[in-house]
């Protein structure tokens, strides 16, 4: 066999499966044993459970990470020397179902009914339509394109943040993080799906949050550290107007007794909005593997200063 492949996920044995009915030439599968970590030269794996067994490796050329987002392999003292990939397109149309679900449950307040449904009163409230409110993305990427596409058949202004505003299909207006600011005032939705880089960490602080539309509503569906989810408490405990709907936390779970378990116009999510389907990771890695056999770029690739 030409190439050794160790499996390093949640179910190897599901993707073991998988892989096998794919009749991948020139590779081994591995067994789970700890010492074939030495041997793999190819890794398909989740980034938390690769990263502290990286530095153990002595023959990686290519890891597919199972994930898109992967902060574990880029930190500044993991090594470099080996092809990154993650995965993209998959989890567009996942998050954009996620996202806009949450949406519409908010503006038509659907829970206040559920509620009246409980106490068996008959009480019409008015509600708003997505037709004409602005949405805010943070981010750019595969997602976000995938969530603005959706977002413009509900007839919704869509302004897209990216690192160097470059202009991308599908958005009305794009501009860099460091004008922020300016979009917040205007925003009823603001989503973000930012990786996680020295530029993004807090890029919603106390600060900025402080400027959310007095009704705005803030997902947090990208990488967690992006929030400062302490200054969020404190912004929706004194604005009750506002709410958030948060997938994504610095520590998961988030801790029982975090005080923005207990605000009303919260709604947690167990990280869901990007569920993980092994058949399509699975192709993506197969794909991807008979490019590697044809010497050719392999696709999704990370830029590790970068960090997405």
């Amino acid at each position: 066999m030409r190439y050794k492949l160790l499996l390093l996920t949640s179910d190897n044995e599901g993707y073991r499966s998988l892989l096998k009915s794919c009749h991948l030439p020139e590779i081994e599968i591995l067994g789970d044993e700890t010492h074939q970590i030495t041997q793999a030269n190819i890794w398909l794996a989740d980034p938390a459970l690769a990263a502290p067994l990286l530095p153990h490796s002595k023959h990686i050329l290519w890891m597919q990470s199972t994930l898109s987002g992967v902060g574990a392999l880029v930190k500044p003292r993991q090594r470099k020397d080996y092809q990154l990939t993650n995965v993209r397109g998959i989890f567009g149309p996942l998050m954009s179902e996620y996202l806009f679900d949450s949406l519409l449950i908010h503006q038509h307040k659907r829970i206040i009914y559920r509620s009246q449904q409980a106490q068996k009163t008959w009480r019409p409230t008015s509600f708003k339509t997505l037709q004409g409110q602005h949405l805010l993305l943070l981010g750019t990427g595969n997602i976000a394109k995938h969530i603005a596409q959706t977002a413009k058949r509900f007839g919704m202004h869509v302004t897209g943040i990216n690192r160097g505003a470059k202009p991308t299909i599908g958005f009305d207006n794009i501009d860099t993080l460091s004008n922020l600011p300016h979009y917040l005032p205007q925003a009823d939705a603001i989503v973000s799906i930012l990786p996680s880089t020295s530029d993004t960490r807090k890029a919603l602080n106390a600060q900025t949050l402080s400027m959310m539309k007095p009704n705005g509503i803030l997902f947090n569906l990208g990488r967690a550290d992006v929030l400062d989810l302490n200054a969020l408490y404190l912004q929706l405990k004194q604005n009750r107007d506002q709410n958030a709907i948060l997938d994504v936390f610095n520590q998961e779970p988030l801790p029982q007794h975090h005080p923005i378990r207990t605000l009303e116009n919260v709604i947690i999510t167990p990280h869901i909005s990007a569920p993980r389907f092994p058949e399509l990771v699975v192709e993506i890695f197969a794909n991807n593997y008979h490019k590697l056999l044809r010497g050719e770029r392999l696709s999704h690739g990370v830029n590790f200063e970068r960090g997405y």
